[in-house]
Parts: C-alpha cells; sequence; structure tokens
C-alpha cells in the first residue's frame, strides 16, 4: 500500500476551520500569531472583519490549518505519508510534512508568497468544467485570444484559466461557444499561476534564497512538474509555481499508478477528495507502476 497524504489550497478556506486544532496545538498557534501579527484562531473561526477570502489572509490561514491537521493525525497515528501533495499553496503544507522546513518557516514563506501575489492586479481566474485543455487552448487560439493561460489542470475536463479581466470575459462566450458546460469566474483579485505574475516569481525566487531547506524525509509531488521533487531544485521550483499551471490531473494519475494507492485528504473540505473521484471517472486505466 502506498499511503498518501493530501493538503488542499485556496479556496478551500471557510469560517470554522481548525476547530479545536487550536487548543490542542498552542505552542504553534503562538507561533503563528506572533510571525503574522493578528490571531489565527479569531481569523479562522469567527473572521469578524471578513478576511478569510483575502489572498493575504487566507493563504496563511489555509497553512495553519492543514499543519496543524497533520501534525493531529500523526501525534494520534505515528503514520507518515509514503508520498505527499498539496495543491497549490497545499504543496507547502506537504513539504512541512516531508521536514523540509519547519512550521515558522512554512508560515514565513507563505506569508510573503501571499505578501506578493495579493499585490498583482488587473486580471483574474475562471473554471472551465466540459472542454479538455486541448479544446480550450484551440478554442482561443482560434478566436485570436492569446492572451489566457492555463493556471490549473484540476481533472481532465476541469480546468481553471488566467488572464485580463476584459479577455477572460471575452474567453467566456467563446469557450460556451466551443461546448463547455460552466464557466464560472473565481473570487481572486489577479490571474495566478500564469505570466502575469512573473514579478512575483522573480522577487519571491529571491527571497528564497536565504532559506535553508533539509532533504525531504518523504517524496513530494511537483506542482510544476507533476513528478517528484528533486531536492535541489525545490526552491526554485517553488518560485516557478506561481508563474506556472497547477498540473493536479497529471499529480494524481501519476500517484494512482503507484501500487495500492490509498489517498487521506488533511484540511478542511474534501475537494482533493472529489477531484480524485473525477480523475478516476475521467481517465482511461492505466496500468499499474512496480
Amino acid at each position: 500500500m502506498t499511503r498518501i497524504y493530501l493538503f488542499p489550497g485556496q479556496g478551500s478556506q471557510k469560517v470554522g476551520m481548525g476547530g479545536e486544532l487550536f487548543d490542542r496545538f498552542p505552542e504553534q498557534v503562538a507561533i503563528a500569531d506572533a510571525e503574522l501579527g493578528y490571531s489565527v484562531p479569531d481569523l479562522c473561526l469567527r473572521d469578524p472583519l471578513n478576511r478569510l477570502n483575502q489572498t493575504l489572509f487566507t493563504q496563511p490561514a489555509l497553512f495553519v490549518v492543514n499543519a496543524l491537521a497533520f501534525l493531529n493525525y500523526l501525534s494520534e497515528t505515528g503514520k507518515l505519508p509514503g508520498i505527499a501533495a498539496g495543491h497549490s499553496l497545499g504543496e507547502y503544507n506537504a513539504l512541512f510534512a516531508a521536514g523540509v522546513f519547519d512550521f515558522q518557516t512554512g508560515i514565513r514563506l507563505v506569508k510573503h508568497r501571499a505578501n506578493l501575489m495579493a499585490r498583482a492586479s488587473g486580471g483574474g481566474m475562471a473554471a472551465v468544467v466540459g472542454l479538455i485543455p486541448d479544446q480550450i487552448r484551440c478554442a482561443l487560439i482560434a478566436a485570436g485570444l492569446n492572451s489566457i493561460d492555463i493556471a490549473n489542470l484540476n481533472s481532465p475536463n476541469q480546468t481553471v484559466i488566467s488572464g485580463p479581466e476584459r479577455d477572460l470575459e471575452t474567453s467566456q462566450t467563446i469557450l460556451e461557444q466551443a461546448g463547455a458546460q460552466l464557466f464560472k469566474r473565481l473570487p481572486v483579485s489577479a490571474a495566478f499561476h500564469s505570466r502575469y505574475m512573473e514579478e512575483a516569481e522573480h522577487d519571491f525566487g529571491e527571497f528564497l534564497e536565504s532559506f535553508v531547506f533539509a532533504e525531504p524525509r518523504i517524496p513530494v509531488i511537483s506542482n510544476v512538474t507533476a513528478r517528484l521533487h528533486e531536492s535541489s531544485k525545490i526552491k526554485q521550483m517553488l518560485a516557478r509555481q506561481i508563474t506556472q499551471p497547477v498540473r493536479w490531473t497529471e499529480s494524481m494519475q501519476w500517484l494512482l499508478q503507484q501500487p495500492e494507492p490509498e489517498f487521506l485528504e488533511l484540511g478542511p473540505g474534501n475537494v482533493l477528495t472529489g477531484l480524485i473521484r473525477r480523475i478516476k471517472m475521467e481517465t482511461q486505466p492505466v496500468r499499474a507502476v512496480r
């Protein structure tokens, strides 16, 4: 059996997340509050200032809740995964679970990443259901719209695109005419995971240079390559992740080929568990890797 832990990313946040975990891990909560300058339990459990859905607050809050969910499960079972993976922001939790950096360092990384991504503006994202990525690309190219990037490949028939606001509006008509069953704008402030985040990628890459990462104690999937991280390239891949698509479908297809894969989602909600079901249904059977 291959035990695989999955950590969700931005979009999985909800008021009430974390619950009793904050009381179980007061030391980690104190570290998080000191690093971030606000009460994480107050943000997650009550959100009195309506900030939980703002990127600047969402990403650190999710990292903390995902990390505490992992620590709680580990303390209860003593079981480390055979492989870890996380969707976008969740990749930082996978690396934390692998011992690449400690809890405090993870918060510092995610806080800076959130600051850079929150500063970006002028673009947006949309989920497209019912077309495979190649159909999306072909439809947009045929219409002369080359300003839209593929941002998240969530399942074979569920893709997120990024681009300038006006061009996203134009793309909706194009993609619906091409057969999209659903086109849904996402509540984000910029075109994440696209060419429009190049400045943030550069700045984050420079920020990462001062950190020393440990060798992973367990393998971790890279969102950029959809394969296992090479320890010497983790910093490079984390910076590139900001502009590159999250190759979740390929990542899960690779994991599904491992011997007797068993998935456990750690964090709020079950979005990733649902995506695995979709990927299984929408993917042709492949021979297992031995």
